[in-house]
Parts: structure tokens; sequence; C-alpha cells
């Protein structure tokens, strides 16, 4: 009797999960659904074709000795197996250009989000005047060429005429070799960096600024909470979701870090500007490497799609566990908006009130 009853209990579900399945796809080839396909149609063929083949392409060659050689002929490529990926872990190149790749990342993503944001809110306070001319100038960076970039950053760093020593020797501190130092050198590529590249998060931020409702701060003001209180409990809570955005474009990009090291230092000094990017360029197309190069760009790409969910999965756990904490917040706000209502009628009603007792 129990064997029927588990019998039909499990011809049931697999019944109900058909049922789901086909409901599924008969929703997903709708008219609505049929359309949607049809407008993504494009992009998802242009991110197929520029971006999942050549990774596939990518990995196919980390299995093989493909080289200059094999170029010219396609019968020189010898399948290799799992060979190139010991050799990479036996190169400590490859390490000290990821450990390059994660110092420049980890300093420089948080530094060029914190540049960002403090723009944003001079560029957005009342107190600021053409902030039209403001926001063209902080974003000219962005759009400018490395390469012309390159040129006034190395004058700025040169050793003996740099206007940073020229600076420094004010405060009494001798001349630093920026670019000649394994010390400062990534330092260095840092604030070129976060230089050229803070303008775009800061329009990005300036948007989210102007989406804050201001009655949000004046509620904060008349419970007497300060400007730095204000930031704190209105700002950053309303800024999260872009600053979920901010952070995963930041350090994307971040992670692809090539064209600085390559016009200001040549991955030096010491390999200490040697990052990953740049680890791929010279193994294929300057040693002609390309199953090292296919290799490293896997891995590039892996370490780059990890990091990133990461980021997302930990910004989106705050945001749904604060769900409870939002909901309570959002019912402050409406206690809020209700006393600064109440206390507006309330000093509307003090004139009538005094004239109907004058006329008494």
């Amino acid at each position: 009797m129990s064997t029927a009853v588990q019998h039909a209990d499990a011809s049931q579900v697999s019944v109900s999960f058909g049922t789901r399945m086909r409901r599924l796809w008969r929703a997903s080839t709708t008219g609505p659904a049929r359309a949607a396909y049809l407008f993504l149609a494009p992009a998802l063929t242009v991110i197929g074709v520029f971006f999942f083949l050549p990774v596939l392409a990518a990995l196919l060659l980390s299995f093989t000795d493909f080289d200059i050689y094999a170029l010219g002929n396609p019968d020189n490529a010898r399948f290799v197996g799992f060979g190139n990926y010991v050799r990479l872990f036996q190169t400590p190149v490859f390490w000290k250009a990821l450990g390059n790749t994660f110092y420049f990342v980890l300093v420089g993503g948080p530094l060029s989000v914190a540049v960002s944001l403090g723009a944003a809110l001079l560029v957005n306070t009342k107190l600021v005047r053409f902030k039209g001319l403001f926001r063209t100038v902080f974003f000219a960076p962005v759009v400018t060429t490395l390469v012309a970039v390159a040129v006034v950053w190395r004058y700025l760093y040169h050793t003996r005429y740099g206007f940073l020593n020229y600076a420094l020797g004010w405060v009494g501190i001798n001349p630093i070799d920026w670019l000649g130092d394994p010390t400062w050198a990534m330092p260095a590529i840092i604030m070129l960096a976060v230089w050229k590249n803070f303008g775009y998060n800061m329009i990005i931020f300036l948007a989210g600024l102007q989406n804050v409702p201001e009655e949000l701060y004046e509620a904060a003001h008349i419970d007497g909470a300060g400007k730095w209180s204000q930031f704190r409990h209105v700002t950053l809570p309303m800024l999260a979701p872009t600053f979920l955005f901010v952070g995963i474009i930041t350090m994307v990009g971040y992670f692809q870090l090539f064209a600085e090291p390559y016009v200001m230092t040549q991955g030096g000094p010491l390999q200490s500007t040697v990052s990953v990017v740049y680890l791929m360029y010279e193994e294929g197309f300057k040693w002609w490497n390309m199953g090292c190069r296919g290799l490293r760009a896997v891995r590039h790409h892996f370490h780059r799609h990890i990091d990133t969910v990461a980021l997302a999965a930990q910004w989106s756990g705050r945001m749904t566990g604060g769900e409870g904490e939002g909901k309570r917040g959002r019912k402050g706000e409406r206690e809020k908006k209700m006393r600064i209502e109440n206390r507006k009628n309330l000093t509307n009603q003090q004139p009538e009130t005094k004239n109907q007792k004058s006329f008494a």
C-alpha cells in the first residue's frame, strides 16, 4: 500500500514538474517574449561573437603550444594538455603580475570611488555656482587620450623638474623617483588612473544624489542631525544601489590594467608595475607564445568574474539582509514627514489664534 502511494506521489510530482516546464515554454514563446528575444538578439550576437568566442578560443589555445610557427602553419601546433598550467604556476613573473594587479585594484578601486563621491558631493552642494562648468572640467580627463595624459604626468613625475617633487621640496621632503623606484612606481600609476577615471563615477554619483528626496534631509535636520549624521544615515543608505554599480564597474575596469603601465613604465622598474593583462600582451604579441597567452587570458577572466560576483553578492546580501531595517527606516521617514507637516500646520494656525484673541 505504501509503495503504491509513493509511486503515485512520484508520478504526481513528475507530472507537476512537466506541467510547469510546458507552461514555462509556452510563456517564453508567446508574442511579448518572442518580441523581447528579437530585441535582445543583436546585443547577444555581438556579445557572443566578440566575447564568448574569443574566450573559448583562448581556452582551446591554452592546451597547445601555439606560437609564431603555428601561426604560419597550424600543423605545427601541438597539444600539451595541462603543461601550460603547470608552467604558469611555476613562473614567478605570473605571481608578481597577479600581486601587482590585486594591489592596483584593492588600493586604486576604493580610492577612485572615494574621490568620485567627494567630487560629486562638492559639485552637488547648493553653495557651488557654475555646476555645469565643474562637471565638464572633472569629466574631461575621462575622454582625454591616455598618451597625451602620460606626457603631462611623466613631466609631473620628473625627479628633477617635476611639479610634485617641487611641491614636496616646499615642505622639506627630498625628491622621489616616482617612475624609477619600485616602491613608488605603482602608487604613481594609481594616482594617474584615479585622476583620469574618477569623472565617470562622479557623474553616476551625481545622478544618485539628485534622486535623494529633500524631505529626508529636512526631517533629519528637524530631529537635530548635523551634516555628518545626515551623510551617514541619509545619503549613504540612499546611494547603496549606486555604490553597487560603481563598485562593480570600477573593479572590472581596474582588473584590466594595461594602458597606464604600458605608456608610463613598460612594466618596470623591476617588474613592479607588470599586470596580468600586460603579461598577456608580452607573451602573445612580443614573444608570440599564444598558448601561455591564452592560459593567462582564461585565468584573468576567471579571477575578474569571480571577484565581481563576490562583490555583487556581498552588496546584495547587505541590501536584502537589511530589508527589515529598510522597512523600519521607511516607517521612520513617514513619521518624520508627518511631524514636519504637523509643525507647519501649527505655525500656520498660531497667527490666526492670536488675531482671534485680539478681536475678542
